[in-house]
């Protein structure tokens, strides 16, 4: 029964059957460059506008909470590689409901993101040639990123390595050039000082209040890096792979993201920001850099395409492992000869296909639409992480400790934080009225799930 507690062998798990077509290189530019997108390019400007200067605070939470979810995701991946990662975790730990539920919202999730970000990049490349209309632009991205994703992985990984180095090439260049503002050191500049840190009501102009509003903004910016510890089951060595990206990706993704908010609001004043107006591009005219505006366009049209190529990766690996525990259609395990396996990710890519049709009817507002469905969904993917991990870890010390090669800080009491972490924003959702319908929506998907799962275990416990 799956619902036994795990030996040392089955922690272990077995071989993938996928192609091991994945470097050590596209795993580390996968894991800095999966978060950065348009959540950080684009929505950072209502982060600013909420929180001010104190937008550097909120970062600093929404980033620790992320980092310590990746550093368990790691640890957990590290012992046990696995192509569901922490859905095959979840199982292990807490029985075949969590892992279904995990992994099907995830999958769903995932799917949801993926005609969002088709959509978005639609709307930019639609500003560059409007004879064209937004339709058919997502149905050319879905059929070039299908394609690659139904050859081998390792286009998938060379998609990755290229849209991710041009992002923090982008974020390095942004840094390079502000601090330069900042000092003064650029043409027609002054050194700021710390006018813009403190004026404008302080640092904290909306008090903590404020910096609480801010995390709610941001938090969900810092989603996808869990496809890292999907892919790094498809790598020569897995276990050795994802430590290395993980230790890498998590330090640095934070300098990225609390570096940009630092420059930001210290070359220009927080107040000055409009929500739904790229902060980088703002900077940029500020600094006086030509055609700002299209350079960050062309930075967020790549960005929103790697998350697309991503996302389907991930869910179609997701869907697969739910398939390999017999929680999905076993039609979906057929596997290429390049070790692809191309049926799950047709099912995944269906969603955005038909997203082709949702453009078609609503061009101008399904993007809304598609975003306010997957909600807090992230959060919930997350707390499940979280309890696998406090179950899993003991497990691991007892049996086969020497696959403890990446371990969570502090265990089990950073464990501990993340999960209040997590129950504090989904609180601040309730009582935010923009945020509740979301969280709304996204309990009731859960719910739907855990019904499934829970009618699913009763029937296969009287057959058993």
């Amino acid at each position: 029964m799956h619902d036994a507690p795990p030996t040392a062998d089955s922690l272990a798990g077995e071989k993938e059957p996928l192609s091991a077509g994945l470097k050590q290189r596209h795993l580390t530019m996968l894991g800095l460059g999966g978060v950065i997108g348009a959540g950080l390019f684009v929505g950072s400007g209502a982060g600013i506008a909420v929180a001010g200067p104190g937008i550097i605070v909120s970062y600093l939470i929404a980033g620790v909470l992320a980092m310590l979810v990746m550093r368990m995701l790691g640890e957990m991946s590290a012992a046990m590689p696995a192509s569901g990662a922490f859905s095959v975790h979840a199982e292990r730990a807490l029985g075949r409901w969590a892992g279904f539920t995990v992994g099907w919202l995830y999958w769903f999730l995932l799917v949801v993101v993926l005609a969002v970000e088709a959509t978005g990049a639609a709307q930019i490349a639609g500003g560059w040639v409007p004879g064209v209309p937004q339709w058919a632009w997502v149905l050319i991205f879905m059929v070039v990123f299908t394609a690659a994703n139904l050859t081998a992985v390792k286009n998938f990984g060379e998609f990755e390595f290229w849209f991710a180095a041009l992002k923090v090439g982008a974020i390095v260049l942004f840094l390079g050039l502000s601090l330069l503002a900042v000092f003064g050191v650029l043409p027609d500049t002054e050194a700021v000082g710390f006018t813009n840190l403190t004026g404008q009501g302080g640092f904290l102009p909306n008090g903590v209040s404020g910096v609480v509003s801010g995390v709610l903004a941001v938090v969900f910016a810092f989603g996808g890096l869990e496809v890292l510890t999907i892919a790094a089951a498809e790598s020569d060595d897995p276990a050795r792979a994802v430590g290395r990206a993980v230790r890498s990706a998590v330090w640095r993704i934070l300098f990225f993201y609390v570096g940009s908010m630092l420059v930001i609001v210290t070359l220009l004043p927080w107040s000055s920001m409009e929500p739904g107006k790229s902060p980088y591009v703002a900077v940029l005219d500020h600094i006086g850099i030509p055609a700002a505006g299209q350079i960050m366009n062309i930075v967020v049209f790549v960005a929103l395409l790697s998350a697309l190529n991503a996302n389907l990766y991930g869910s179609s690996r997701m869907v697969f492992s739910l398939a390999e525990r017999s929680e999905a259609p076993k039609a979906l395990l057929k596997v290429s000869g390049s070790g692809v396996p191309r049926r799950a990710v047709l099912a995944s890519v269906a969603f955005g296909f038909a997203s082709v049709i949702l453009n078609l009817q609503w061009p101008d507002s399904i993007f809304r639409y598609l975003l306010n469905a997957v909600g807090a969904v992230l959060l919930f993917v997350w707390g499940l992480i979280a309890v696998s991990q406090l179950r899993l870890r003991r497990r691991i010390e007892r049996e086969m400790p020497e696959k403890l090669a990446l371990r969570m800080w502090c265990f089990p009491y950073l464990t501990w934080v993340a999960l209040a972490g997590m129950g504090g924003v989904l609180v601040l959702m309730l009582t935010d009225d923009g945020a509740r319908p979301q969280l709304m929506w996204s309990a009731a998907a859960t719910g739907a799930v855990l019904l499934v799962a829970g009618l699913r275990e009763l029937r296969l416990r009287r057959a058993g």
